[in-house]
């Protein structure tokens, strides 16, 4: 039957594996956002994005493939689930291992620069803001959960922040650490939540300012979340993202199969352990860009102010990425995410990597030159 001559056929939602909301979507304009668009077709409209040309919607997939139809969208998608990158394991080598080429260890952390003057995002479940570690050094920035301040209920994110920053578990002892709450206490956050977090971090970064952004969380391929973070790097910040701790911890994947792991103008980090080995589940492939320790790794916890927890995954080993680009920043201010990623990926130390997995660089972060 022919249609009707004012009916427009119906789109696609974009094929895509892993979890995602029951009724949730996002839907991508090719040039301006048309807000109009979702209640036309009787969805309700949620947040509207910037880093991508995207609004969320929420309705039925009737709904969503009218929309997907319209000649003024690029796709529409699923809400994603994406979860943090780190699992509970029975002092910090970590900072240890980075100052040095080759074991064995010395047992002292060397360093002539703190990341002053850098800012440093920490996308992730939030801080805890008082902990001593941070010297008063952390600042709520947004939250995509509960709206207020980025508080942390989980632990991953202050975690994540204690060694990027902290002052005894810290790559870069002097940074500012900015907390964006797009994980819920669970470590689960959907695309809406965490793209808006992306959002508001390309919003809050003044042009030429060094700035750093921390990503310890994926999921399975995300289009509109790869777009975001790609915006994001456009506008000047540097991102590094955790490579994932592969299928259910059980073994490991290709990172190329990982959002936003696979975004390539990010630095993507899987982890070594204190034998400079990779484990069998970290995610390996061409996507990854780095290796850093990421295995029974102290830092910061949010249970008080002086309280610390060792645990392990991708999670852990992006963090030393990114105070390392602080400390980098700290003397290159005006560096772009380009080259910022070329001096992280030059600067390692090659070859001691065992079992860094097909297709992977035998590449270890190294920050003696910084």
């Amino acid at each position: 039957m022919p249609l009707a001559a004012n009916a427009a056929p119906d789109g696609q939602i974009l094929a895509v594996q892993g979890e995602s909301v029951p009724g949730e979507f996002i839907v991508v304009f090719k040039n301006g956002l048309n807000t109009g668009l979702a209640t036309k077709h009787g969805a309700t409209l949620g947040r509207t994005f910037h880093s991508v040309r995207a609004l969320s919607f929420r309705g039925s997939d009737a709904a969503a493939r009218k929309i997907a139809g319209d000649t003024s969208v690029l796709f529409v998608q699923r809400n994603m689930i994406h979860r943090i990158k780190a699992s509970q394991s029975p002092a910090t080598w970590g900072i240890d291992r980075i100052d040095q080429r080759n074991l064995p260890l010395n047992n002292t952390y060397n360093y002539t620069r703190t990341g002053a003057g850098v800012r440093a995002y920490i996308i992730d479940t939030g801080v805890r803001f008082s902990h001593n570690e941070f010297g008063g050094r952390a600042v709520s920035g947004f939250d995509a959960i509960d709206g207020g301040s980025a508080d942390d209920g989980n632990g991953h994110g202050t975690h994540v922040a204690g060694t990027v920053g902290g002052t005894t578990y810290g790559v870069a002892k002097n940074v500012t650490l900015v907390g964006v709450r797009v994980l819920n206490n669970e470590g689960s956050g959907t695309t809406e939540q965490v793209v808006a977090g992306i959002d508001w971090v390309t919003a809050d970064h003044d042009p030429g300012e060094p700035a750093v952004a921390n990503m310890s969380l994926g999921g399975s391929a995300d289009a509109v979340l790869d777009a975001a973070v790609q915006r994001s790097i456009n506008d000047g910040v540097s991102y590094a993202i955790a490579a994932g701790n592969g299928f259910l911890g059980l073994f490991a994947l290709d990172a190329c199969t990982q959002s936003p792991a696979r975004v390539a103008a990010a630095i993507t980090v899987s982890i070594t352990n204190n034998t400079d080995t990779k484990p069998s589940w970290g995610n390996r492939g061409t996507c990854v860009d780095i290796f850093a320790p990421g295995f029974n790794i102290t830092s910061a916890w949010l249970t008080s102010n002086t309280a610390t927890n060792t645990i392990s995954g991708t999670s852990m080993s992006t963090p030393h990425v990114v105070g390392a680009i602080a400390l980098y920043l700290q003397s290159n201010p005006g560096a772009t995410p380009a080259q910022v990623h070329s001096a992280i990926v030059s600067n390692a130390t090659t070859g001691v990597v065992k079992s860094p997995g097909s297709g992977s660089p035998n590449r270890l972060l190294y920050v003696g030159n910084f």
